[in-house]
């Protein structure tokens, strides 16, 4: 996950996903919180454009999540954790 330091929107993000991934991937997940400012380099390899910003690559196909994350069913969906 990408993020913009302690900002409001980045901080929800943070908590909701880490809430999503507890209740329905417990034990079989790995998420790693990128902090833009800190790390300029990677947002310019990555070329972001909106945060935060959520990346799934696996299992594939490859998906990214933009915002906050609040709307847990499409999260779940995204994740394909639901149809």
């Amino acid at each position: 996950m990408f993020i913009t330091g302690a900002t409001p929107n980045s901080v929800r993000a943070v908590t909701n996903i880490k809430k999503i991934c507890e209740g329905h991937l417990a034990g079989r997940y790995s998420l790693e919180i990128i902090d833009v400012y800190k790390q300029e380099e990677i947002a310019e390899k990555e070329q972001l454009v909106a945060l935060p910003l959520l990346v799934k690559e696996a299992p594939l196909p490859k998906k990214r999540m933009i915002g906050d994350l609040s709307d847990t069913q499409k999260v779940l969906k995204s994740l394909g954790l639901i149809q």
